[in-house]
């Protein structure tokens, strides 16, 4: 039976949700480019902990990340700026196509999955208020085993929780790092490239799809 892990920050859930809030504290152009800093150094802070085998929450990369671009960029959010930052992440809206996508793909009886950096809490926050809990069998998060994308150890983590078979699972994700993360597990991919200035890593590796939108999924599954 195919499997479909979705991930949900960037994914599912827009992260640049946080951009319209950034430009009450920052002008626009500003604003953009803190939130892309935010995001990128929020990964890396992963990226590193996991390498470390330093794990500490998702949460924790995420504020850490939001206290070191605030410093470089001399922005001078203060405290409750940046508490009002962090709480908004934890309501961040979902995108405009996941919510009809969802439903089309579970209509066909697909088995669909959330797979996250985030804690089971986090992300169950962001689904509930995002009304998409119920197209979801489950919730598998990489906090159970205290590491992140694109450990190894978090894809197999992933097919233990899910029942699934590598060869049947597909990763959908519009981050080019975790599609490349699962392609080496022997996943299928599905790579949602919702910006045409969107770029893949040039590693010599393609997803097994690409698409602009996650209403394109269910007639491109095989």
């Amino acid at each position: 039976m195919t499997t479909l892990a979705f991930d949900v920050y960037g994914t599912l859930i827009d992260t640049q949700g946080v951009v319209s809030l950034l430009s009450s504290y920052l002008d626009d152009e500003k604003a953009l480019k803190f939130s892309n800093r935010w995001r990128d150094k929020q990964l890396e802070y992963s990226f590193r902990r996991g390498l470390m085998q330093q794990y500490q929450d998702f949460s924790t990369c995420t504020k850490d990340a939001l206290t070191f671009t605030n410093n470089e960029y001399g922005s001078a959010l203060n405290e409750e700026q940046q508490e009002k930052l962090l709480e908004l992440y934890r309501s961040l809206p979902a995108f405009d196509d996941a919510k009809s996508a969802l439903s089309k793909l579970n209509l066909a009886g697909v088995q669909c999955f959330a797979f996250s950096n985030g804690s089971p809490d986090a992300v169950a926050g962001l689904l509930a208020q995002a009304e998409l809990t119920s197209y979801f069998k489950d919730m598998v998060s990489c906090n159970d085993i205290k590491s992140f994308k694109p450990s190894p150890q978090v894809y197999q983590h992933f097919l233990n929780r899910s029942g699934g078979k590598a060869e049947s699972t597909w990763l959908v994700s519009s981050n080019s790092f975790d599609i490349i993360g699962a392609h080496a597990a022997g996943w299928k991919t599905a790579w949602v490239k919702r910006s045409r200035d969107a770029q893949f890593d040039p590693w010599g590796i393609e997803p097994t799809i690409t698409i602009s939108s996650l209403s394109q999924l269910h007639e491109n599954i095989k």
